[in-house]
């Protein structure tokens, strides 16, 4: 037999569900829930985390709990990288039509919101070593948070790592007020002659950090998906290394792999 939080939280969820209350709609005030159903301030606060921990509703401290509007969804496959190294020698015009994140999404450039931030820093020792630099040398770290306009959280946390002295010869790329770029990060490269061979992407999970989390916008017990990105120049070098976090209730991994013939 269902517990008394059980059921209320069930009849709320049903509520959603049905459409009773839809995204954005505030849930009455938990005395009000209370003497609805004839029950205690904390059993409606145990029904209320449990629809909090399913990702049905969200707590905005100081006003109270909300449906929770679902978050645009990302699908992100491998081919993407050709995807991005068919348009890196297009005209700018072409190129600045769409870019990852819509390729992702679906959505079209004036439906996002985008942020960079640059910064050089020295490379520290893990860094260092993945890149085939020595540690200490030159980097220039890149953030991205993209987002939909009308949400306020990113669909990934991405910052990227390139070696100062390679690209330093485009002084522009050194400039996060030129970003967007048309064309991503192989339209960058291609500016100072540099041409992808192969990208190489591990994926892992694990619960994320509290800052991760509060970014991210994430349902309690969410895990995040961690991707770290190998980007090889046609020489072998190692041009590029990036760690995305990715939010797991909302992104998609697809991977396709093309089979030789007998």
């Amino acid at each position: 037999m269902a517990v008394a939080y059980e059921r209320i939280a069930d009849e709320l969820r049903t509520a959603i569900r049905a459409g009773r209350l839809g995204p954005g709609d505030r849930l009455p005030a938990e005395t009000k829930l209370a003497e609805r159903f004839g029950r205690s301030v904390p059993t409606v606060r145990e029904a209320l985390r449990t629809l909090r921990d399913e990702g049905l509703i969200e707590k905005r401290h100081g006003v109270g709990n909300f449906v929770r509007r679902e978050r645009t969804p990302a699908r992100r496959t491998n081919l993407r990288h050709q995807w991005e190294k068919d348009r890196a020698r297009e005209p700018v015009a072409r190129r600045a039509l769409t870019g990852a994140t819509e390729h992702d999404t679906g959505l079209k450039v004036n439906d996002l919101v985008f942020r960079a931030r640059y910064r050089e820093i020295p490379a520290r020792a893990e860094i260092a070593a993945a890149l085939g630099v020595h540690e200490g040398a030159a980097l220039l770290e890149r953030s991205y948070r993209t987002r939909h306009a009308s949400e306020s959280a990113p669909f990934g946390l991405v910052t990227s790592y390139l070696v100062r002295d390679m690209i330093a010869p485009n002084p522009d790329l050194l400039d996060e007020t030129k970003e967007p770029w048309p064309g991503g990060t192989q339209s960058q490269f291609h500016s100072v002659g540099i041409e992808l061979d192969r990208v190489e992407e591990r994926v892992t999970a694990r619960p994320p950090t509290p800052e991760e989390a509060e970014e991210l916008e994430l349902p309690p017990g969410t895990s995040v998906l961690v991707l770290r990105k190998v980007s090889y120049a046609t020489d072998g070098r190692v041009v590029d290394v990036t760690d995305v976090i990715l939010p797991g209730d909302r992104t998609e991994l697809l991977f396709t792999t093309p089979l030789e013939r007998w």
